[in-house]
């Protein structure tokens, strides 16, 4: 079989405006989804989860790794889009204007403190090195919506950044094909 990634976005989040989205934990509802997840990646062998440094992240992919019997870790340089600084956005419409203004203007500093293309290469260093630590296994990286979106749209320019981003559900997955990271299977979770 063709060595592959599977990206995975965090699950459902309970929302704080009082703490930063960065610090926030999944919902018992975000906990049940991974598991639904796992159970959905059971066909595709995986032999470690690495997450980001965040809690929804690491939440995440342990509930995943349990599920599957599998290590879990955690390493820097998979978190989200830098938006330390950026207020909690109550109203829906008004954060998907400043992220699809963020994919608009990817070399631009318009959102947070790192412009689109920063997040991208940072997140794909952060892959790359991984992949490059464990060459002989199929990784699942939990990770974030924005990012994940950069890098994959990169890699399969046929995508349309905010339309992908927009579809995304929490959790969901991605399986892509190595080295060249094409799209190969998306699996989402309704509602």
């Amino acid at each position: 079989m063709q060595p592959y990634l599977i990206l995975v976005r965090h699950s459902a989040v309970l929302t704080d405006p009082t703490i930063p989205s960065h610090e926030w934990p999944l919902t018992a509802n975000g906990r049940l989804r991974s598991h639904t997840l796992a159970t959905k990646l059971q066909p595709c062998p995986v032999e470690q989860f690495i997450t980001s440094h965040e809690p929804k992240a690491i939440e995440t992919g342990q509930i995943m790794a349990d599920a599957l019997s599998v290590p879990c870790q955690s390493v820097a340089g998979l978190q989200e889009h830098d938006r330390r600084g950026v207020p909690y956005f109550a109203s829906k419409a008004a954060f998907t204007t400043a992220v699809a203004n963020f994919f608009t203007h990817p070399d631009q500093l318009v959102f947070g403190v790192e412009t689109a293309v920063q997040a991208r290469e940072r997140f794909a260093t952060a892959v790359q090195q991984q992949l490059a630590n464990h060459p002989q296994e199929n990784l699942s990286i939990v990770a974030h919506g924005t990012v994940m979106t950069l890098f994959i749209c990169q890699h399969n320019p046929q995508l349309d950044p905010m339309e992908f981003w927009q579809a995304l559900t929490l959790p969901c997955a991605f399986i892509l094909s190595l080295p060249d990271y094409q799209l190969q299977q998306s699996i989402y979770l309704p509602g």
